[in-house]
């Protein structure tokens, strides 16, 4: 097990990947049929939409972490 005590950043980063792997795979526990479901829907969205769709989430997730962290 690594120990990272003195650089609290790169913990911080680690926990946090972490934390979206855990939430990445929760649906797939749950609701494996409709998470298969759903990724086939996925697959045939435009590259526009989905790079819409990508800019929003990351500008949401953003917005959450300032409001936490600050």
């Amino acid at each position: 097990m690594v120990h990272l005590e003195r650089n609290k950043s790169l913990n911080d980063l680690i926990t946090a990947v972490g934390l979206m792997m855990i939430m990445e795979g929760i649906p797939y526990f749950i609701a494996p049929d409709k998470m298969r479901h759903w990724i086939m829907n996925v697959a045939e969205l435009s590259d526009e939409s989905l790079r819409r769709t990508g800019l929003v989430l990351m500008a949401v997730g953003l917005g959450v972490v300032y409001m936490v962290r600050s």
